[in-house]
């Protein structure tokens, strides 16, 4: 019997790191509690750095990254999993210290999984794959503390980006208006057609702070840039809106006052999709299969093969990648 696979291999040489597809042994899969024959991974930010070689996210090579995966299990030692189920994977440093879904087979922990939800097949559940659970995850956060469509203009940064452009396509699914945010001039077409009411440039909330309170903008917020943009953003969040903290394009301090949270009531809520409860990513993947916006995801899709990868790794690092991409890695 064949147990040889096709995989995207990252190996550390003089040079740096380096990728190749190569034909890998079933044997030399991590250990793990049930196997996956993989059919759809995504392409992240995460991603980028992992087959750049940056960060130090990769401990051990030769190494296989992809931090999304969907499939079937073709071998379970779990109860809670069958031959035949169809899984996804998101998270849990898959990717990065464990081998990801950047090939034919995978091997990973059952509690690291969840079944597809109804409504989603493997090729729809990677086009939002991290992405979208971390913009399901932050709708969810702010509608726990208290927003409604109809309370005000909620604010996404980072628009163009993948967390951005689910986040737009569903809040608007959902009845809000939104405003995004790019550094990008040449996005604002696609930014209103996700659903966007208006498009403002970063540049204009990534001046810093004059004033610790600004004029009240913002319900609510999700944003991906951090940095000086997150300070701003705070400071113009209305009476008891929140700012829904997912992503650091910006950078990673920010300099605000702490009159935001005791003058206006303010809430910055921490978006973690990497380690998030099991109950909590039901219900975030429950809500996405639900409220799913069909038309704009499929719109803001695009598919490639396992080869493209080394490229497209670059280019979503330079800001070059609009929207998703899903990678076709099996039947």
């Amino acid at each position: 019997m064949n147990t040889s696979f096709k995989a995207l291999l990252l190996e550390q040489g003089a040079n740096g790191v380096s990728a190749s597809i190569q034909q890998i042994d079933e044997q030399q899969l991590p250990d793990g509690d049930v196997t996956i024959a993989v059919e759809y991974s995504g392409l992240n930010y995460k991603d980028g750095m992992v087959l750049q070689g940056i960060g130090r996210l990769v401990r051990q090579y030769p190494h296989v990254p992809g931090v999304d995966l969907a499939g079937r299990v073709i071998d379970s030692q779990s109860p809670d999993y069958q031959i035949g189920d169809r899984v996804l994977l998101t998270g849990w440093r898959v990717g990065e210290i464990h081998w990801g879904g950047y090939a034919e087979r995978a091997r990973v922990r059952a509690e690291w999984l969840v079944p597809l939800a109804d409504g989603l097949d493997c090729r729809t559940a990677m086009s939002l794959g991290t992405a979208g659970l971390a913009a399901m995850l932050a709708i969810l956060a702010l509608e726990d503390y208290g927003l409604r469509p109809d309370i005000g203009e909620v604010l996404v940064t980072g628009g163009a980006g993948g967390v951005g452009s689910i986040a737009i396509a569903y809040l608007t699914a959902l009845g809000y208006p939104v405003v995004a945010s790019s550094g990008r001039p040449e996005a604002v077409d696609y930014l209103k057609e996700l659903g966007a009411t208006r498009v403002i440039a970063r540049s204009e909330l990534s001046q810093p702070l004059e004033r610790p309170l600004e004029s009240e903008r913002w319900a609510g917020c999700v944003d991906a840039v951090g940095g000086d943009t997150l300070a701003r953003v705070l400071a113009e969040t209305a009476l008891h809106g929140a700012v829904a903290s997912v992503g650091l394009a910006g950078g990673n301090q920010f300099s605000s006052s702490l009159l935001p949270f005791l003058l206006r009531g303010v809430g910055l809520l921490g978006i973690d999709s990497t380690t998030c409860p099991r109950a909590r990513r039901l219900q975030a993947w429950k809500r996405l299969a639900r409220d799913l916006p069909k038309a704009q995801l499929d719109a803001i899709t695009q598919e490639v093969e396992l080869d493209e990868l080394p490229q497209l790794g670059e280019a979503i690092l330079a800001g070059g990648v609009r929207g998703r991409v899903v990678v076709k890695v099996g039947d």
